[in-house]
């Protein structure tokens, strides 16, 4: 019963990460979409930069912004924050669950790096947290006056902490906490930057005193920080998906060329979204990335001590008809499946294997393992109740022979 309530606890957190990251990724490319898009005119209020006219759902909307903070307090004022922290909460929350409570299936990699599970659990959070703290120190050194110089350096300190954690966890241990780290920086971003700021203004208008300009400053470069590590960050959050990208030789690789993909990406929407132009540069550029991240995923995340273990990858039969529950497993695939999947069907109205898929000789069983294991052990897909009944325990039985494929 534990690991029931402890699945769909998982579950229940995944869903609220989802959502708010969802709520906070929309109002980020909104807010930055919008401030990039005001434009001058002749006759606006005294203090506003720019305004937008937009329309939606059927009604109009006009928007300005001022250029430190109006003149007076609104009597409401709509804050956005809790989108960010509700999200950084729960990724923190499904974080321990998935990597630190079961860090010894996901996040220790002994050929790695063979450490305890504690200490891996306090590696992780140190980088974390020592990772804000080298940002924030980056941003407020005298290079935050230069965006350019601190983008450039940022990306160098990003490098050296992927690096890092590729070289101390698994592969996707390493790519979570890439992801963590970065969505770490943004929440932190807000929490300690943007919405103190925004209220100290918010004190000093109430008190009748002028806002500093450069508090305002300071909390758009780390918004727009903030806007351009969006991509990179939903790109590690689902990489946890797709072995090619963190279980291969040079994943670290993969990870440092992710941030100049996204942030191009975002660098186009900005563009047009200022001037109303499309540059095409930077769609060029991100193939390049993508195609040297497709050509980096074919190396295999396995050293030379796992030859042995790579010929049977190569060669799933050779260990699967080797194992004790080969027998009974073809067993049962020659009496429920078989009649269609051979090169001659038995069954009345099939003529040909459907999907071109044998499974009539013992070879053929072998090789379509992957077949049966998503359509008969993972599913319940075939073979079809109309046709074939296959019980329980015979399934068990077949995952218990493709189970033993690891032991070769």
């Amino acid at each position: 019963m534990g690991a029931i309530v402890w699945e769909w606890l998982s579950l229940a957190v995944r869903f609220v990460h989802v959502i708010t990251g969802i709520a906070w990724i929309g109002s980020s490319f909104y807010f930055i979409a919008l401030d990039l898009g005001l434009r001058r005119r002749d006759g606006l209020p005294d203090g506003v930069t720019g305004e937008a006219w937009q329309v939606h759902g059927g009604g109009f909307y006009h928007m300005q912004k001022y250029a430190v903070a109006p003149h007076f307090m609104p009597d409401e004022l709509t804050w956005f924050k809790w989108e960010s922290y509700f999200t950084f909460l729960s990724g923190f929350v499904l974080l321990c669950i998935v990597y630190y409570f079961g860090a010894e299936l996901f996040l220790i990699d002994p050929s790695i790096a063979d450490i305890p599970e504690w200490g891996a659990v306090l590696i992780g959070l140190a980088g974390l947290g020592s990772g804000w703290l080298a940002y924030d120190r980056l941003c407020r050194s005298l290079l935050g006056r230069h965006d350019t110089l601190l983008f450039v350096v940022l990306f160098a300190f990003l490098v050296a902490a992927f690096f890092f954690f590729c070289h101390v966890f698994s592969g996707r241990g390493a790519f979570i906490h890439c992801g963590a780290l970065i969505a770490t920086i943004m929440t932190a971003n807000v929490f300690f930057v943007i919405i103190p700021n925004q209220k100290i203004v918010v004190a000093d208008l109430k008190a009748g005193r002028e806002p500093a300009a450069h508090l305002g400053k300071a909390a758009k470069q780390r918004s727009l920080h903030n806007n351009y590590l969006t991509l990179p960050v939903l790109f590690f959050m689902l990489s946890n998906h797709y072995p090619l990208a963190f279980a291969t030789e040079w994943n670290w690789l993969i990870a440092i060329l992710v941030l100049p993909a996204g942030a191009l990406i975002r660098h186009f929407f900005n563009t047009m979204h200022r001037t109303g132009r499309k540059i095409w540069w930077p769609w060029i550029v991100v193939a390049v990335l993508v195609a040297a991240i497709v050509a980096l995923s074919r190396f295999p995340g396995y050293g030379p001590q796992e030859a042995a273990a790579a010929r049977i990858d190569k060669d799933p039969e050779l260990a699967l008809m080797a194992s004790m529950h080969f027998d009974e497993a073809q067993a049962i695939v020659m009496g429920h499946c078989s009649m269609c999947h051979a090169a001659e069907p038995l069954f009345d109205g099939v003529h040909t294997a459907p999907k071109g898929v044998l499974l009539d000789t013992p070879e053929e069983v072998a090789r379509n393992w992957q077949r049966i294991e998503m359509q008969a052990v993972r599913s319940k897909a075939m073979p079809p109740p109309g046709v074939a009944v296959i019980s329980p325990e015979e399934r068990q039985t077949l995952a218990a022979w493709i189970g033993s494929r690891t032991t070769w």
